[in-house]
C-alpha cells in the first residue's frame, strides 16, 4: 500500500509529520493492504495561519482499489492529528462495508 501525502500552503509536511500520518494510516488499514494499491491523504486548515476555530484542520483520504473505484471519506477536527485518525476509521469503516458487499455476490 503506497501513501501519498498532500498539503495546503499553510500546513508544512515535514518529515515528522509525514511519519507520523503514514503510520496512523497503515496502522488503521492495515487490514486492507493487499486490496488497497494507493491511499492519498490530502490535509488542509480551512480557516489557515490567520484565523483559529473549533473544527479547522481537515484531513481527506481516498483510497484506491486494484480494479474498483476509489473511496473517499473526510474528517474534520481541531488538529491535524484527529482528523487524520478520524478519517482513517471512517475509511476503514467504508472500507468494510464496500468489501463486505463485493464479498458477497
Amino acid at each position: 500500500m503506497d501513501i501519498q501525502i498532500n498539503t495546503d500552503s499553510s500546513i508544512e509536511a515535514d518529515a515528522a509529520l509525514v511519519r507520523q500520518v503514514e503510520a496512523m494510516v497503515r496502522d488503521t488499514l492495515d487490514h486492507y493492504s493487499e486490496q488497497i494499491t494507493r491511499v492519498e491523504v490530502h490535509l488542509s486548515d480551512e480557516n489557515s495561519d490567520e484565523k483559529f476555530g473549533a473544527n479547522d484542520k481537515r484531513c481527506m483520504l481516498e483510497a484506491r482499489l486494484a480494479g474498483h473505484q476509489p473511496i473517499a471519506v473526510s474528517h474534520q477536527a481541531p488538529t491535524l492529528e484527529q482528523a487524520v485518525n478520524g478519517a482513517a476509521k471512517k475509511m476503514k469503516r467504508s472500507l468494510a462495508s464496500t468489501l463486505g458487499r463485493l464479498d458477497n455476490r
